[in-house]
């Protein structure tokens, strides 16, 4: 069943620098230790029969390019304000 891979653990961050709102939603109370948190990676995975896990994309619309995760959205939002432009379309 694929779904969203969390991490947990001592070596997961405590949030974001100055970032407070991504902090809360991506790191989450945890449902398998009380007091603990996980981190939401926005990875869309699934736990194969033999205990791999298979990375099968990403929930979101984000993209990595030489290091760097990208939101498409972002990128066709701000072409849109270029008056010139009237639609758009991003892809890695």
């Amino acid at each position: 069943v694929p779904g969203e891979l969390c991490i947990a653990g001592d070596g997961v961050g405590r949030g974001y620098l100055n970032r407070p709102e991504l902090t809360a939603e991506k790191f989450v109370d945890s449902p398998f230790s009380p007091g603990e948190r996980m981190y939401r990676t926005g990875d869309l995975v699934r736990w194969q029969a033999d205990g791999n896990i298979e990375y099968l994309g990403r929930i979101d619309h984000q993209v990595k390019i030489r290091g760097y995760r990208i939101e498409l959205g972002e990128v066709e939002t701000q072409l849109l304000k270029v008056e010139a432009v009237q639609e758009t379309v991003v892809v890695a």
